[in-house]
């Protein structure tokens, strides 16, 4: 009896086995188990076996409400844009694609492909400055760009071309699914004549330039407009002075470059200046020279101010000379006149290089009064340490302005430091809001293209 017992036991439970294999195959063949995807078969569920009923998954492909297509400003016409505001639907699976055309039937190309938490507006400040200056803070991250530029066809050639009108449309990849916007744009793209990233800049230029003719008119009428007191100017006629009342020569050099350089420029300005105040002391100066070009410039500039300062007679051309153009055997020879003339002044303008140290060093050793000028920063330090008076940087150029009190310089001097008290006033403004993390300023003087 057990034995009859445990072989029906065994048969039902294969046949109910037998039963839920053949359903489940069923199932499968007809597109998936009960309660699942699309099927049309038969279901076992609780209550039993039951029909399917067939289900449609509908996959949403987010697409825009308005898209524009716009030619790329501030560009040379080779670029148009697609530009759509973003859509709270969008994920980072969410694929845009931009298509381009010669007409409207196509064939179509791929401009630009990009996820949609890529390329918005502030991602292109040089063809959209407006947005990137005033607007990008208030609404991050809200506007889809698409760029299409130089896109290659079958024949070789590349779209677009300025001047010519193209035929844009957008589509939208999702979970292998695909929407298209229902328009398609037509764009014609042109070339911008004007830079519209560039517009601080010009509206700087203008503020400064204004600045500077306000007080070049404001010069002419007032001659003695004050400006800072450059100390290494002031102390001019105080070493001039000291070298006639010990009845010792004066040493001024142009420096080692050549004419072309703005320092050698901005020394024989000096040099003029110098070179008046030596002729009504009745002092000696002299100038040995490195560059035949210099020498020849410099000995005009001389004879020119002693002749503006009434005493033509007393200049004398043998005492501008010509040494050598080789840098260190140039400073020897003049090392050697310093030790030799015990000059009572010593006056070093212009550029610059290696020797500077030496010269400098033993002009000190003679005690000579020294004053020193140059815009090469890595000599400035051994002129501070071994001269009395230093011009630093621009203030050498700075010097024929303060010297000659023309009123073209001297307007254009003084506009210039107003500026600079603007722009550090600017800085400390950008310090101060770029610690409160906000970045507008900053972003004003920002050169976008």
């Amino acid at each position: 009896m057990k034995g009859i017992y445990r072989l029906t036991i065994l048969a039902v439970f294969l046949g109910g086995l037998a039963l839920f294999s053949a359903v489940t195959f069923a199932q499968m063949g007809a597109g998936g188990i009960g309660g699942g995807a699309e099927v049309g078969g038969i279901g076992l569920g609780v209550g039993g076996i039951y029909p399917l009923t067939p289900l449609t998954e509908e996959i949403h492909v987010p697409m825009p409400e308005k898209v524009w297509a716009e030619d790329l400003p501030n560009d040379d016409g080779s670029g148009v844009a697609l530009i759509w505001k973003k859509s709270p639907e969008e994920t980072e699976e969410l694929v845009y694609v931009a298509y381009i055309a010669e007409n409207p039937g196509g064939p179509w190309y791929e401009g630009a492909r990009f996820p949609a938490n890529f390329f918005f507006k502030e991602d292109y400040p040089a063809n959209f400055p407006g947005f990137y200056w005033f607007r990008k803070h208030r609404e991050p991250k809200t506007w889809h760009v698409a760029k299409i530029s130089d896109v290659s066809k079958n024949d070789g050639f590349t779209i677009p071309v300025k001047g010519k009108s193209y035929f844009l449309k957008l589509t939208a990849e999702y979970r292998g699914a695909t929407a298209e916007y229902p328009e398609v744009l037509e764009v014609t793209p042109r070339e911008n004549w004007f830079h519209t990233g560039r517009s601080n800049n010009l509206i700087f230029a203008v503020i400064f330039g204004t600045i500077i003719l306000y007080f070049i008119a404001r010069a002419r009428r007032d001659p003695n407009l004050f400006i800072r007191r450059i100390a290494g100017l002031e102390a001019v006629d105080e070493a001039i002075g000291r070298a006639t009342e010990m009845g010792k020569p004066i040493l001024y050099i142009n420096g080692m470059d050549s004419l072309s350089s703005l320092s050698t420029l901005a020394s024989l300005n000096i040099l003029g200046r110098v070179a008046r105040r030596v002729a009504n002391y009745e002092s000696q100066l002299s100038i040995p020279c490195r560059d035949p070009v210099v020498l020849s410039v410099t000995q005009e500039i001389v004879k020119q101010g002693y002749t503006d300062a009434g005493r033509p007679d007393s200049y004398k051309e043998d005492n501008i000379f010509f040494l050598t153009e080789d840098q260190f055997s140039y400073a020897a020879a003049v090392c050697g006149l310093m030790m030799r003339d015990k000059p009572a002044a010593n006056f070093f303008m212009g550029y610059y290089y290696a020797e500077s140290l030496i010269l400098a060093e033993t002009g000190a050793s003679t005690g000579a009064i020294q004053i020193a000028g140059t815009d090469a920063s890595t000599q400035l330090p051994f002129f501070v340490t071994t001269c009395d008076y230093t011009l630093i940087g621009e203030e050498l150029y700075a010097a024929s302005a303060y010297l000659a009190r023309e009123p073209m310089l001297l307007g254009s001097l003084k506009g210039q430091d107003v500026g600079k008290v603007f722009i550090m006033a600017i800085i400390v403004l950008g310090t101060i809001l770029a610690t409160l993390n906000i970045a507008f300023v900053k972003d004003l003087f920002k050169a976008l293209g």
